[in-house]
């Protein structure tokens, strides 16, 4: 009889673009025991950027898989193991004795290097928190190791000694449950487990992060320590006046970067205008109600603001530029690369829609109804947020009338859209209810000077006040 020799392969955390050190895992498609083939999807990870699906590289069956949905993981970091037919003799262990594999795993490993074409194992000291590797396969095998013969003679009495031993040992305790002691600032050392064989639960992290008992109040000391979910839950401050602290991480940590290093390195200055867009209201609604831009085709007031800021950039292509500090050159762009910020679940990112100048008005409907459901599926990559020249937000959709928006880095201006209402206006001299918007535009005063944002946010003003504008001055 022939027994088939299986070997062990870990699929590293890939560099999916432009150089990112971490990402964390969204979801996962696979478990342990499933069979994945070459190309197949097995997660979706956040990176600082975007959202993206990793395909596993080769075929065979999931033996582990070494982090938790919601772990960061650093790129390079080993986070699933398959086992896949051929290898070594020494290696058949593997399939046919389970317990002993993670440690045959982990001495093969080094030896095998494994790498995907575009990244490679880390060769640099790494410089992150410890619950990055908390869960990091080299790490089980020493601290199993550590207290097994403790546990073992006697299990009834093993969570005391195990706690001594876990005091100059690495605690024991699941991912999960020492992500939460970060979170709430809360030593593992410091924690008595009463899990079994000496594992640190999460109501012993709780009960570790919780005040101490007030003699005149002891009754607040239960539900501290016995609400779990409350810390993780959006009411959790108010309900239980404890503070909730929430990693800094992804597409919220890259838009605070780029955020400060914009408004403390380009001069900011906002110009404001107050505009009547009653005809563009109308034409959105004959536009809706035709059907004439295509079957599909979002009509949206955003999309004539997109196409009258575009052609505002044509009459005065100096505001679609940037400041090359290095050089000591101003870099007026070639075409318009039109970004538009989007709320995302994941934080604020600012997809672009490439060379928008060249599209037609039904055109560049389609392509904004496809970056906005893009970006709200999460799917937005990371090639569709570089590039951009200028930029439009649109603030109005949140009943925002205006507001001072910082410029996308890069970029020497931003156009914030209000929200349209109904206002007294002197309409042909008279005072008549119209349809208002007020318009922001935020630019870089070291190339763009207030001359040119003035004519700029004009020109945007008149197009969305007269929108047959957009014929005669394209």
């Amino acid at each position: 009889m022939t027994t088939e020799v299986r070997s062990l392969r870990e699929f590293k955390m890939p560099d999916v673009g432009e150089g990112l050190t971490e990402a964390e895992i969204l979801k996962w498609y696979v478990q342990p025991g499933d069979t994945v083939t070459d190309g197949q999807i097995v997660c979706e990870v956040e990176t600082a950027k975007a959202a993206v699906e990793l395909p596993i590289p080769f075929n065979g069956t999931v033996e582990a898989l070494h982090f938790p949905e919601g772990t960061t993981v650093d790129v390079g970091t080993a986070i699933i193991a398959v086992a896949v037919a051929g290898g070594a003799p020494d290696q058949a262990p593997v399939a046919a004795a389970p317990a002993a594999a993670p440690a045959e795993a982990e001495e093969a490993e080094p030896e095998r290097r494994e790498v995907l074409v575009g990244y490679g194992p880390r060769t640099g000291a790494v410089q992150r928190r410890a619950r990055r590797t908390a869960a990091a396969p080299a790490a089980a095998a020493p601290v199993a190791a550590a207290p097994a013969p403790v546990a073992a003679p006697a299990p009834a009495a093993a969570p005391a000694p195990v706690a001594a031993a876990q005091v100059t040992e690495r605690p024991l305790a699941k991912p999960p449950v020492r992500k939460l002691a970060k979170d709430l600032g809360v030593d593992l050392h410091t924690v008595v487990p009463t899990g079994k064989d000496g594992i640190i639960t999460r109501e012993d992290v709780h009960a570790a992060a919780a005040p101490a008992p007030q003699p005149a109040a002891p009754v607040v000391e239960a539900p501290v320590a016995e609400a779990a979910p409350v810390v993780e839950a959006p009411a959790a401050p108010l309900a239980t006046g404890l503070d909730v602290r929430v990693p800094i991480k992804g597409v919220r940590k890259a838009t605070a970067q780029a955020m400060v290093s914009s408004a403390f390195t380009a001069p900011h200055v906002t110009e404001f205008v107050q505009v009547d867009v009653t005809r563009t209201m109308k034409l959105v609604r004959e536009l809706k109600e035709s059907g004439e831009l295509g079957a599909g085709v979002r009509v949206s007031p955003l999309l004539l603001v997109a196409r009258a800021l575009i052609t505002a950039v044509k009459r005065y292509p100096e505001i679609n530029a940037a400041w090359d500090e290095a050089n000591q050159e101003i870099v007026v762009k070639g075409q318009v690369n039109l970004g538009i910020a989007a709320a995302t679940p994941r934080g604020l990112i600012v997809p672009n829609i490439k060379n928008a100048g060249a599209l037609t008005l039904p055109a560049l409907g389609a392509e904004l109804g496809a970056l906005i459901e893009t970006a709200r599926q999460g799917k937005t990559s990371p090639a569709a947020m570089t590039g951009g020249t200028i930029t439009i937000t649109n603030v109005g959709v949140f009943g925002v009338d205006t507001g001072t928006p910082i410029l996308n880095p890069g970029e020497a201006a931003i156009l914030a859209f209000g929200a349209v209402r109904e206002l007294p206006w002197v309409h042909k001299g008279r005072v008549v209810p119209r349809q208002v918007t007020t318009l922001a535009l935020s630019f870089d005063h070291r190339l763009v000077d207030g001359e040119l944002g003035s004519k700029v946010l004009a020109d945007v003003a008149a197009i969305l006040e007269k929108p047959k504008r957009l014929i005669t001055w394209s």
